[in-house]
This record gives structure tokens, C-alpha cells and sequence, in this order.
């Protein structure tokens, strides 16, 4: 997909995950209904999500399922909690698919915050951790990856980002973003992005559209403990 088809969305992101981040100091509600389905892509058949890694066959399957961007702050069961299937915004499709590898992103990030809430990002303004938002926000993440040691540089080459791979962008004026990366590549030779960025969970051509902030790596075979430091 051409990056000029992607500012009207850039704006329709930027708005909704400043939203999300707003609605996170606000009372707890349910998510916003919507009579509007965007286009979405067919569902990822099973031939497809067999021949893929693990965790990119988890974030592909939820295309055609995952319809929505809706970032209202919803009130999560725990662990495992999720909002549902239908909405979400950029972080949850990295967390339903690290979930699928036996990680629980809730979990790890609830319990690492709660033990060193000063490691982490205070943007919101928070006195304490929260179960419900706080592994949806992507600086949060970012902080856990690093504690994880999953860390690589940002490069500006195509063949050094695998399949599987984290990346989290700045989309302009602050505002995050998260993808997995993926097995197929586009016209351009660039492995296309699994992310939802305004019109639920999608594959684009984006990696090198807006300025990458990080570069990470599941180190899943290591376990999930976290790390303190």
C-alpha cells in the first residue's frame, strides 16, 4: 500500500490512540458500539496460517475477526483478560498473539509494574499499576521488552526485521504504534506489518512509512519470568 493512502488514516489513528490514552483517566466504560463495519480482509485460511511462524500465523488469524479500532478503556477479568474479539486497538493484536505462545502480556506487565512501578513510563500521570490498560500501551511494552532483553537496533534495512519480530513506530506528534512482523514481503521487497491501525487487524506495506522507535525479538524459549533491575 502507497504511503499516500495511509494519511487519512494516520489522522483517524492519531486521534483514536490519543483517545485511548484520554479515556485511561476517565471512569471505566464498555466499548462504543458501531453499526459501521470497515473494509476488512478475507480471514486468513488454515493453509495460511500453518506455513506461517507461530506467532505470525496468531496475529494473521485474527484478520476478519478483529473488525474494529476501539480504544475504550474496558475492565479486564485477570489473567488473560481481553476485550472482545471484534475490537482492539495496535497492542492487543501483539498481545492475542503472544498469548497463543503461552505469554500473557496482562499478567507479566501487571506483576513487573507492580514491582517496580518507577521503571516505567509515567505519561498518564498514574499512582499505581492497572491490570485493565497498562500492557495495552505501547510505551509500557516498549519498557517490558527492554527489561526482557529482547532489544535489537533500528535499522533501515529490510532484511534485518524477521518474521516475528516486534516494532513500534512513532507515528507523528508522539503518537505509538505496534506491529508484528511478517512472513510475506510486499512489491517493494518489505516484509509487510501485521497491525491495527484504525480498521482492525491488517497486513501493509508500512515498516519504513513513519519513524521506527523500536525493534524487539520474543525470546519465548527463555521463558517469561521478569526481570528486575
Amino acid at each position: 500500500m502507497r504511503q499516500g493512502r495511509w494519511r487519512p488514516l494516520l489522522k483517524i489513528a492519531a486521534l483514536a490512540v490519543v483517545a485511548a490514552c484520554a479515556a485511561c483517566s476517565r471512569a471505566p466504560q464498555q466499548p462504543a458500539s458501531s453499526d459501521a463495519s470497515p473494509a476488512a480482509q478475507p480471514a486468513a485460511s488454515s493453509r495460511d496460517v500453518a506455513a506461517s511462524p507461530p506467532l505470525v500465523a496468531a496475529a494473521r488469524a485474527q484478520i476478519g475477526v478483529t473488525r474494529l479500532y476501539d480504544p475504550a478503556y474496558v475492565r479486564l477479568s485477570y489473567p488473560g483478560g481481553d476485550v472482545a474479539a471484534d475490537r482492539g486497538v495496535c497492542t492487543d493484536v501483539v498481545i492475542r498473539a503472544l498469548r497463543t505462545q503461552g505469554l500473557d502480556l496482562q499478567q507479566a506487565v501487571h506483576e513487573d509494574m507492580r514491582a517496580n512501578f518507577a521503571a516505567y513510563p509515567s505519561n498518564w500521570r498514574a499512582s499505581a499499576a492497572d491490570r485493565n490498560i497498562d500492557h495495552r500501551r505501547v510505551p509500557n511494552l516498549r519498557r517490558w521488552f527492554e527489561r526482557q532483553a529482547w532489544s535489537l537496533p533500528v535499522s533501515d534495512r529490510a532484511a534485518d526485521y524477521r518474521p516475528g519480530d516486534l516494532v513500534t513506530w512513532d507515528l507523528g506528534r508522539g503518537v505509538p504504534h505496534i506491529g508484528i512482523v511478517s512472513d510475506r514481503k510486499s512489491y517493494r521487497g518489505r516484509p509487510l506489518i501485521l497491525h491495527n491501525i484504525a480498521r482492525g487487524t491488517q497486513e501493509d506495506d508500512l515498516l519504513f512509512d513513519y519513524t521506527i522507535t523500536g525493534h524487539y525479538r520474543p525470546k519465548l524459549d527463555r521463558g517469561t519470568a521478569n526481570v528486575a533491575r
